[in-house]
């Protein structure tokens, strides 16, 4: 069995994101120079939008207050059992108003690939995101019970692979559109932030076993996914929470159809973090995770439990 274990943050590629990010980020108006509140801006997500490590808020990531532009660049790593995926990526935050980010996740099938007779198989997948603050302010409304909300869609391509054959066996596709509401409510005086997203999604293992299926009659539209955070401050530079992000099980009644029974069942996804914000500029995030059985036909059927670590910096 092949077990990915190395914890490596690949910072030379999360570096060379930092053209396209330094290119948007020359097209904006002003520089941040002030700063929002420790952590209130979130941390970058394993999509590259800002949030949780799981899923997005309607926060938007950088420094940039009102009349700025911000950059952030992160990089992240999960490892469990079987399976390990690590993300780059960066954002333009301008005007607190409008995010742009882009991620790059490489996934290693692990003890999948060597049984489907791929040893070594990775899996890259491209996101590009933007989303749009459309009410609210998380920190001025501190004290009411209006939420800042916003909207936001993800452009996911998946790079060809040895895998292409399975997943148009299968009638998934390579590539995809989810778009999602988030509504961050921030009681200040309380140290509390609530988030609730709401996606509309057809990815596969958020899009790395690519989106939608056919066969056998599988369901292949869109579905709504709800996704919620709580995030509580022990201090002003220390929060603890926990995530839960719903997935859609598109390709089991495939897998069923192609003889595999259960065996691409997918679970909803969960962790228990803890972000550390030791200066303005940098965070540090760890995790416990639990994503649930992915392609459990290889696996035993074993949840896939584990770790996450991230870093980020924001400007």
């Amino acid at each position: 069995m092949t077990h990915d274990t190395t914890a490596s943050l690949h910072l030379p590629r999360a570096l060379a994101l930092l053209p396209l990010a330094a290119a948007l980020l020359a097209a904006a108006p002003a520089h941040a120079d002030t700063g929002k509140l420790l952590l209130t801006g979130g941390v970058s997500t394993v999509e590259g939008a800002a949030g949780g490590g799981l899923t997005p808020w309607a926060v938007i990531g950088s420094q940039a207050t009102e009349g700025e532009t911000g950059i952030s660049a992160f990089v992240s790593r999960a490892t469990t059992q079987d399976y390990g995926l690590s993300v780059v990526g960066a954002a333009v935050g301008i005007d607190d108003r409008v995010e742009l980010s882009i991620a790059r996740q490489d996934f290693n099938t692990g003890i999948t690939g060597t049984l489907l007779g791929l040893p070594g198989l990775h899996l890259k997948q491209n996101i590009v995101g933007a989303k749009l603050r459309v009410a609210g302010d998380a920190v001025l409304d501190s004290d009411t019970l209006m939420p800042q909300i916003a909207v936001g869609v993800q452009v996911k391509s998946l790079q060809r692979s040895g895998l292409d054959g399975t997943l148009a066996a299968l009638g998934a596709k390579r590539d995809g559109v989810d778009v999602y509401v988030s509504a961050t409510k921030l009681f200040l005086a309380q140290g509390l932030l609530v988030n609730g997203t709401l996606r509309a999604t057809r990815a596969n293992q958020n899009g790395l076993l690519g989106h939608g299926a056919t066969l056998g009659g599988a369901d292949n539209g869109y579905e709504l996914q709800p996704e919620i955070s709580v995030a509580y401050l022990l201090s002003r530079n220390v929060a603890v929470g926990f995530e839960y992000r719903a997935m859609p099980n598109k390709l089991q009644r495939a897998g069923a159809a192609a003889g595999l029974g259960n065996g691409l069942r997918a679970d909803d996804w969960k962790d228990i973090f803890i972000a550390w914000a030791p200066s303005k500029n940098v965070s540090l995030t760890a995790a416990y995770v639990d994503l649930g059985r992915i392609v459990p036909a290889t696996t035993n059927g074993k949840k896939q439990i584990g770790v996450y670590l991230s870093a980020q910096v924001a400007f």
